[in-house]
């Protein structure tokens, strides 16, 4: 580690790191997001389209924030085409959350693997999200947080949702190995 990056390591935990993006009026910086994560209910509508069908449609969504990643969405089963979706092998380890299962979306006759993961037994403090899923935004062809289609966060491990709203820079990019 060079001293640039120790510099960077020390500011990171001292809150907000130099590097951050200062958010603007009714902006928010994933450097302010806490660690471990934070659960909230999100106050607007959530939805997931593919090949013209609707994934998922939601106004009972839930965000997770987690400090230097732009929020990730759940949505509840209830307003999800689970029918459209199969669970596979793919499992991962959430240090906050726990073991996440992933999903495959059907659909007009194709597979696209591993769109979606949930929690079917989450940790204390995520009962929330249980049987709730999360999309990868990258994905699919367009998710979208109110009217605004959002941005998929860099990287193939992770899927949090970048919107307008959001400043970073996001874990996931280039450089970012060591956050």
């Amino acid at each position: 580690m060079d001293e640039s990056e120790v510099r960077k390591y020390r500011s990171m935990q001292r809150g907000r790191p130099d590097h951050a993006v200062r958010p603007g009026p009714a902006q928010e910086s994933v450097w302010d997001y806490p660690r471990p994560p934070r659960v909230e209910r999100c106050t607007e509508l959530v939805r997931v389209v593919h090949r013209g069908q609707t994934i998922a449609d939601s106004g009972e969504a839930f965000r997770v924030l987690e400090t230097a990643s732009p929020p990730t969405f759940y949505i509840p089963a209830a307003d999800v085409d689970v029918a459209s979706l199969r669970s596979n092998d793919q499992t991962t380890f959430c240090e906050w959350k726990g073991r996440a299962l992933y999903w495959d979306l059907h659909c007009d006759g194709e597979v696209f693997a591993n769109v979606a993961w949930s929690y079917r037994d989450p940790w204390a403090g995520f009962d929330v999200i249980r049987d709730a899923f999360a999309f990868f935004a990258g994905r699919l062809d367009a998710c979208f947080v109110g009217e605004e289609r959002v941005r998929p966060q860099k990287g193939d491990f992770y899927g949090g949702w970048v919107t307008s709203q959001i400043v970073g820079p996001f874990k996931g990019e280039p450089g970012t190995e060591g956050w």
